[in-house]
């Protein structure tokens, strides 16, 4: 799956470097050092978002490790993409035609909400 070029460089202010990670038929993004929001710990690690469905959701978001907030997650999901371990937690983001950074936002809300 190819992603608009517009959409690519906007997810670029969220992160230093945004690569394409293709595996088992499914078009991952590869966010090196996406910033995630106050409160979390650590501050910055990499993250894959996934835009279509996967595990029964919509979209993911899994991260390089898990991640602490101020509101207790729950890391339901363990995945081995691209060769490494990958984290999700329980967050449903169901929106219409996002763009990618919009899908971003909506995951990373995960950590600012309490459910």
């Amino acid at each position: 799956m190819a992603f608009p070029t517009e959409q690519i460089e906007e997810l670029k202010g969220y992160c230093t470097k945004v690569s394409g990670l293709p595996e088992l038929g499914i078009d991952f993004l590869h966010l090196e050092a996406l910033r995630l929001p106050e409160g979390c710990t650590p501050a910055t690690c990499d993250a894959l978002l996934c835009p279509q469905p996967k595990d029964g959701y919509p979209s993911r978001l899994y991260f390089s490790e898990r991640i602490s907030s101020r509101f207790a997650r729950n890391w339901n999901s363990t995945a081995r993409i691209g060769e490494k371990n990958w984290y999700a937690f329980s967050w449903r983001v169901e929106l219409n035609s996002p763009t990618l950074a919009q899908l971003l936002i909506a995951h990373l809300n995960g950590f600012a909400k309490e459910k």
